[in-house]
């Protein structure tokens, strides 16, 4: 049997360890701190990885997100800054 056709694949919902959320931050951040503790959490609860960009390392990132920083991507795209709202990002991950 052929695989489904993208058109129908598309609007299935990813499996956990498909999603990624990235943690831009910078150094001595409280904000990003509190950030990554949520982020922990609800990647924690579901399975789903992270990881965390150092904004000071990244010329791109710095120019794009500075006066944002904590800023939050799910699957690459930015999904919230400055602060982390536990419900909302455990929404977007079990969409």
């Amino acid at each position: 049997m052929a695989d489904m056709s993208p058109l129908f694949r598309r609007g299935a919902a990813k499996s956990p360890q498909d999603r990624l959320v990235t943690l831009i931050r910078k150094p001595g951040c409280h904000l990003c701190d509190d950030a990554q503790i949520v982020i922990e959490k609800v990647c924690g609860d579901l399975g789903v990885p992270w990881e965390e960009k150092d904004i000071t390392e990244d010329p791109q990132l710095h120019d794009q997100y500075w006066e944002q920083i904590p800023v939050v991507l799910v699957d690459g795209a930015q999904h919230t800054f400055w602060r982390v709202n536990e419900d909302r990002l455990r929404k977007a991950l079990s969409e």
